[in-house]
């Protein structure tokens, strides 16, 4: 029997409810479900947009929806983010729960779809992390498509290849606009990292793992030209130094300067001591994939986007 055929009767035991706002319970029962899963499965449920939000419970950027169990307990999350001519939403199970995944996800899926219709929402991107064979029946029976694989790929560090290319630190106040600006252009229309603003990114230089020393820029004659900015995953074991984010501005291209910044980044983060370098790419970059391997990652494993165009109620 498929997730999507369960009998009402196996279904009818939660109480799912969407919030545009936490009150304090609420929001420590969602912090505690999201660290108990993170610790439970060895990576985070929630992308840093969504913990941004839920962290910041503004009605503006905070859409959820949320599972509880007969006795009350939180048995299920998912929450809701736009993004840059879009919405992404991810769901997350709590670990004591998840001998009832096959019913609760389906029903947490649909709840979160309902919400994004409530909101206005016109294409929607379902992001499931390490995704297992049931998960495409599960988005087919609501109506959304596999529309993106974005792979995770490693390798040992240190690097030995070398860069001639220069690269500095981010200022923080300094070079906030002029990094908005390349980094807009490098990823017009992609659905998470393009359309940043000013908040968007002041947001991230409060994160508790920002690190302007890791944060590396290139430029020529005096005008940025592509960056490699790093993050340390230090709640893992071992330590994933991760390529956050590369970009070039598109009148650079063909320099190689993407290759020369992923080489100065994996540097920068061998010199805090990591010995796991990350990176994620989509699966539809043949060419980023090429030049990965050529620097010797290979892929740990995959995540999928399901997608919506467009969203209509539909029938429970």
């Amino acid at each position: 029997m498929s997730r999507a055929d369960r009998p009402l009767a196996s279904i009818i035991m939660w109480r799912i409810e969407t919030r545009h706002k936490l009150d304090d319970a609420e929001f420590d029962s969602v912090k505690r479900l999201v660290a108990e899963a993170a610790a439970h499965d060895g990576f985070p449920p929630l992308s840093d947009q969504l913990l941004i939000d839920l962290e910041r419970r503004d009605a503006h950027h905070f859409s959820g929806v949320v599972a509880f169990d007969p006795p009350g307990d939180l048995a299920g999350y998912a929450q809701l983010s736009k993004a840059n001519e879009s919405t992404e939403m991810e769901l997350v199970v709590a670990p004591t729960h998840r001998d009832a995944l096959e019913p609760l996800m389906p029903l947490l899926l649909r709840a979160a779809l309902a919400a994004a219709v409530a909101d206005g929402a016109g294409r929607v991107y379902w992001w499931v992390h390490h995704p297992d064979d049931g998960t495409d029946a599960v988005a087919s029976a609501a109506g959304l498509h596999l529309a993106r694989r974005l792979l995770q790929m490693r390798r040992p560090l240190p690097i030995e290849a070398g860069t001639t290319v220069d690269t500095r630190a981010f200022v923080v106040g300094r070079d906030e606009a002029e990094w908005l600006r390349v980094n807009n252009a490098a990823f017009l229309g992609h659905p998470e990292q393009g359309g940043w603003t000013m908040e968007t990114l002041r947001l991230r230089e409060l994160e508790p793992w920002f690190y302007p020393a890791g944060f590396r820029l290139h430029e020529r004659d005096g005008r940025l030209t592509a960056f490699c900015w790093t993050k340390v995953h230090e709640e893992v074991e071992p330590r994933l130094g991760e390529i956050y984010v590369i970009g070039v501005d598109p009148s650079f291209h063909g320099l190689g300067l993407g290759k020369a910044l992923t080489i100065a980044g994996l540097h920068s983060l061998a010199d805090r001591g990591v010995t796991v370098g990350m990176l994620h790419v989509d699966a539809a970059n043949t060419a980023a994939m090429s030049l990965y391997e050529r620097l010797g990652f290979a892929v740990h494993h995959e995540d999928h986007a399901y997608m919506a165009e467009t969203i209509r109620s539909r029938p429970s």
